[in-house]
């Protein structure tokens, strides 16, 4: 695989200290957490019923942080726009190069992310967020073509893109 100078997830690269004009967390729906509770709980409990005495709370202490860790990582994507950068992840974009940006609504989502992508597409999908924004690359020397990112707030991420609302589908 390729990877382009201005979009590889980069763990070295320095930290920007300009204050984010745009900045989200892709944190999951807020019901996965009693669900994946309820879940470990659960199966704890079906443990706890086989295995009397003092190791009866053992799964519980074992199986309950478990959907805690998951669910936070789970929601572990932040996007960022700073003065100069959009930030996705570890992933860097100078906002020099970007050419235009769209919206993906819910209803298009499944067809930019099926028979439309582009296999060198940059892509930040996250099932439980509905749309998206295309974000259109202007750089010869970057063989991405463009930046799929799921985003709650698209009309505020096109702003701080310096973008006009305009809609894909």
């Amino acid at each position: 695989m390729d990877v382009s100078r201005t979009s590889r997830p980069d763990a070295d690269a320095q930290q920007t200290t300009d204050v984010p004009v745009y900045s989200e967390r892709m944190w999951v729906p807020l019901w996965w957490w009693p669900l994946g509770l309820g879940v470990a709980a659960l199966l704890a409990a079906e443990l706890h019923m086989g295995a009397p005495g003092l190791y009866a709370w053992l799964p519980y202490v074992l199986l309950l942080p478990f959907p805690v860790w998951a669910l936070v990582w789970l929601s572990r994507l932040r996007l960022e726009v700073t003065a100069g950068e959009l930030i996705v992840g570890r992933a860097h974009l100078p906002l020099e190069v970007i050419s235009r940006a769209v919206v993906v609504p819910a209803s298009a989502k499944s067809a930019a992310l099926g028979r439309q992508l582009d296999p060198a597409a940059y892509v930040q999908h996250r099932p439980w967020i509905g749309t998206m924004v295309l974000v259109v690359l202007d750089d010869p020397d970057d063989p991405t073509p463009y930046w799929l990112i799921s985003t709650r707030r698209p009309a505020e991420l096109l702003a701080a893109l310096g973008c006009a609302d305009e809609s894909e589908g």
